[in-house]
């Protein structure tokens, strides 16, 4: 213990590096862990005042599309029943429809794709939204609206829906959301009922009333429905609301997974300098005797101490971190509004125990290195380190280079979704690969960065490639994290922009139109309006299979302007033209999958109405050519989805000024098609490189404050011969500058494999060819820091040590 206390005293600038990165690490598997842990955004505000909902059935949790809604008839057969049970004073049908009012021919606030803000009037008290004046709506022209949209009571407005501008009485207005017309009205212009929320005679009901109702309210439903109360409200959330939470998990589960893999590689790059530095110590050790073990236990004690007072500052700054972090992904549109964290006590002690194991992972290595130093070490003057690389540190580096090439070959084999996984792994092998050979690696590379200085005379080339050769191990260690620097920050962000760039190419590549009208802070288009511009509009939708079947997403088209546009789409049965004959569609080959139906046979479908029929299914298209499951006539679709919005309109005649709507080129609507999703996919790239450059600068950093303290004794001796502090202060820089080189040029040939693995499997996927896309700016950002924080870790203490 007193050799452990003293080890650690007089070495604490050489473990900043390490301690820095577990504590960063424990901090943020806290975070995350507590993040993954907590619910959702709690009870969605529109049933807050409805204690018990019948609800149709769960969102789809592997496409997170909402379940099939309640038969029309179930709907009112459920809504009777259920409203004359004992203490319940109303069974309210939640009606929702596609809704936006015009104020001077602009639409008055901009809306989400998908909103539907329109309800019955009795929908309003299951939030409850009160009058704040005028009265409820009586007649169908009538309407409720949300007092901060600033229209007075008895004001004449135009209101959009699906069927076009409509002229509307604001007959009252809510402090809250939403456009509020008569039940009827509202029967009309909605599709199917998903929930029925029931008002209970007892504004304030006990935990007892109300398990009493949704007991009775469960008998009642007799299976049609599930019945939810209390905190089960949660899952009427939205199914977009649980998607962006998958994708905030995805987030926060790979920032933690690479935190975790570089935070170990820190740790093992810090620690196999630091036995490489006290090699003679060691042998001193052997030399009085103690054993192999005991040395071993003598590196694992300095790691686990320093991996447990880390770790429990990092879980400590996690617990505290991880609200603010909450709202961060909030923001950043990771989490749904009303997110919050939850704290867990158990977490943090398993974040301490996660921790403390890291750094014990991490010093594995080192430990057993130390261990084989023999007792002649301690007799050594010579600070040449040209030792051969271990056969087995050997072994595995290029057991961890071919695992790393054999998931870059995958890529180009696995399903798009899969290609991040793929990618990650590709660069963590060949990462980890690189860095285990990097001693055998540093000589030719060496040689080959100081040619052009072996061609100059003077000391400081001589000078620089001595100090290259003669210090491998030292040399690795500092190249090692510039090389997973650069490594992470060209994979990561060359395989968002090459991704992007694959989508886009094969969006635009199957249009063939004058350009593209799309909302223009509306939820979509309105019938009036598409009749107005000749092409191909589409109209989205949801169809749903028999049960356990997944919920796919269907459009609506008129089959000749949509071949028109599209060209001839190839079908691997069928013709997409019979779409037009009545009670048919046409689907992909995974939507038939989904389906479980069979080419030319009949399905039952449930619409968004809630009516069930069978269809034909006439035509099977490839994946790639139909991005969606389902297509169907653009008259059934209407027919049965009441409240559907255009989403977009290939245009091929004249250009029309359409209210709500704006041109774009065909190009531009490739990339806003999926504009979201890339913006959630760039602010997750930025945490990425975020994170792995930041440890990764942590390294730099501590490597290089290592190496200039290892010579410290070398500096003061050629100082003391005639060398000016200038001299050497320019030898460190320039091998400073070639060692980030080095690092930089390995960096990119290890994510090289990786990023041609995604290019060949995009480019075979989506039938499209595919470039390699390289964000050269954030990579040079990237290196330009990284010389940076390697030149002041060198040059500052260099400077310090030469005036002692």
């Amino acid at each position: 213990m007193t050799f452990l206390l003293a080890s650690l005293r007089e070495r604490r600038s050489t473990f900043v590096g390490a301690f820095v990165a577990l504590c960063l690490g424990a901090a943020l598997f806290t975070m995350s862990a507590l993040i993954l842990l907590s619910g959702g955004a709690g009870v969605p505000e529109r049933y807050a005042a409805a204690p018990v909902v019948v609800h149709s059935g769960a969102a789809d949790p592997a496409t997170f599309l909402e379940a099939a809604p309640f038969a029309p008839a179930d709907t009112e057969r459920l809504a009777r029943r259920l409203g004359a049970l004992p203490g319940v004073r109303a069974a309210v049908p939640d009606r929702s429809f596609a809704a936006q009012a015009l104020d001077g021919g602009r639409p008055v606030g901009e809306q989400r794709p998908g909103d539907r803000l329109g309800r019955g009037w009795s929908s309003a008290a299951l939030a409850p939204y009160r009058l704040v004046s005028g009265r409820a709506p009586r007649q169908a022209d009538e309407v409720v609206v949300d007092r901060s949209l600033g229209f007075a009571t008895g004001r004449r407005i135009t209101l959009l829906t699906a069927s076009g501008p409509g002229a509307f009485t604001v007959s009252g207005t809510v402090g809250g959301p939403g456009y509020y017309v008569t039940d009827a009205r509202a029967a009309q212009l909605a599709g199917g009922v998903r929930v029925i929320a029931l008002r209970l005679d007892d504004p304030h009901p006990d935990p007892g009333t109300v398990a009493a109702v949704a007991s009775a309210a469960g008998r009642a439903v007799d299976g049609t429905g599930r019945v939810l109360h209390g905190e089960e409200r949660e899952a009427l959330a939205a199914g977009a609301d649980e998607e962006v939470r998958w994708i905030g998990g995805q987030v926060v589960t790979a920032m933690t997974a690479l935190s975790a893999f570089v935070t170990v590689f820190v740790v093992s790059s810090a620690f196999a300098f630091t036995v490489a530095r006290r090699r003679r110590e060691f042998g001193l050790l052997r030399t009085v005797g103690a054993s192999p073990r005991q040395v071993r236990r003598a590196v694992y004690g300095e790691g686990l101490a320093i991996g447990a007072v880390a770790s429990g500052a990092g879980v400590l700054i996690g617990t505290l971190g991880a609200p603010g972090f909450g709202a961060v992904l909030v923001g950043t549109g990771f989490q749904p509004r009303g997110f919050a964290v939850e704290a867990r006590p158990w977490v943090s002690a398993l974040s301490f125990v996660v921790g403390v194991a890291v750094a014990f992972a991490g010093v594995w290595a080192a430990s057993r290195r130390a261990s084989r130093i023999g007792p002649m070490e301690a007799l050594r003057e010579a600070a040449v380190d040209d030792r051969p690389l271990p056969p087995v540190r050997r072994a595995i580096g290029l057991l961890c280079v071919a695992l790393g090439v054999g998931a870059a070959i995958a890529s180009a084999a696995v399903e798009p979704g899969d290609m991040i996984t793929t990618a990650l792994l590709t660069a963590a092998g060949l990462i980890t690969g690189v860095a285990l050979l990097m001693p055998a690696l540093v000589p030719p590379l060496a040689r080959l960065a100081t040619r052009p200085l072996a061609r100059r005379r003077g000391a400081t080339g001589m000078l620089v490639r001595a100090w290259l050769l003669t210090a491998v191990r030292r040399t690795a260690s500092t190249v090692a994290p510039v090389l997973a620097t650069v490594a992470f920050t060209v994979l990561i962000t060359a395989n968002t922009e090459t991704t992007a760039q694959a989508y886009e190419r094969r969006e635009a590549a199957a249009v063939r139109a004058e350009g593209t009208v799309v909302p223009d802070g509306t939820p979509g288009l309105t019938d009036a309006e598409v009749r107005r511009i000749d092409g191909s509009a589409i109209l989205p939708t949801l169809i749903h299979g028999g049960p356990g079947r997944s919920p796919l997403k269907a459009i609506g088209v008129e089959p000749g302007p949509y071949a028109e546009v599209h060209g001839p789409v190839e079908t691997v049965h069928g013709d997409l033209a019979a779409v037009s004959e009545p009670g048919t569609m046409a689907v992909s080959r995974s939507g038939l999958a989904a389906l479980g139906a069979s080419a030319g046979g009949a399905v039952p479908v449930t619409f968004e109405d809630g009516s069930t029929a069978s269809l034909r299914i006439v035509a099977v298209v490839e994946d790639r050519h139909l991005p969606y499951g389902a297509l169907l006539s653009r008259a059934l679709v209407r027919e049965h989805d009441p409240s559907a919005l255009t989403s977009a309109v290939h245009r091929t005649g004249a250009p029309r000024a359409v209210s709500g709507g704006r041109e774009i080129s065909v190009e531009e609507y490739a990339g806003l098609a999926d504009a979201e999703e890339d913006r959630l996919i760039r602010v997750f790239t930025v945490l990425l490189v975020a994170v792995s450059a930041g440890y990764t600068g942590i390294a730099v950093v501590s490597t290089s404050l290592m190496s200039t303290a290892d010579r410290a004794g070398d500096l003061r001796v050629l100082r003391r011969s005639g060398a000016s502090s200038r001299q050497l202060l320019g030898a460190l820089a320039v091998e400073t500058v070639l060692v980030v080189l080095i690092g930089t040029v390995t960096g990119m040939l290890a994510a090289l494999p990786s990023l041609l693995g995604i290019r060949a499997g995009l480019s075979g996927t989506l039938g499209v060819a595919v470039p390699l896309v390289v964000p050269w700016a954030p990579v040079g950002v990237a290196v330009g820091a990284t010389l940076l924080l390697a030149l002041a870790a060198t040059l500052l203490p260099a400077r310090r040590v030469m005036r002692g």
